[in-house]
């Protein structure tokens, strides 16, 4: 493969990180004093998921998050910040990017009817496949540096 200023392996470090750096905005924008203290975060997906079209989503909303709305929030709070640490230092990443893929995936089909959101979980899917795939964690990560993986 022939690449201009970087390797290939590199490239696709930048791409791991960008997606780090993308997953840590997500969680520094959030509100996090209105999803741990107050609920919001779950109260917004309660009704998005209410109206949802498909029904496994409402059902699955109903057995799994509105059940345990605090300990879901604290997931998804914390989960992002730990996206972006992961992906950002290369550590863990092949879990951070399968976790990160599926957290896409999730507020994909959540969302499936605002296609503004749409296109950040695609792109974040897709970059998290092509990091996976590319093994993104060979250059510039703790994993190559301690022998993961």
């Amino acid at each position: 493969m022939r690449t201009i200023l970087l390797t290939g392996a590199e490239w696709t470090a930048v791409l791991r990180i960008g997606l780090g750096l993308w997953w840590l905005e997500s969680w520094r924008h959030k509100d996090r004093e209105g999803w741990l203290r107050r609920g919001t975060g779950i109260t917004w997906a309660a009704g998005v998921a209410a109206e949802h079209r498909w029904q496994f989503v409402r059902t699955g909303f109903d057995k799994v998050v509105a059940p345990r709305p605090k300990a879901m929030a604290y997931l998804v709070v914390h989960a992002e910040l730990a996206l972006g640490l992961g992906l950002i230092s290369g550590f863990l990443t092949p879990v951070a990017l399968v976790g990160g893929l599926l957290l896409n995936l999730l507020y994909l089909v959540l969302m499936i009817h605002d296609w503004a959101e749409q296109g950040q979980n695609a792109m974040m899917a897709l970059i998290s496949l092509v990091a996976l795939f590319a093994m993104s964690w060979q250059v510039w990560s703790l994993d190559d540096a301690i022998g993961l993986f």
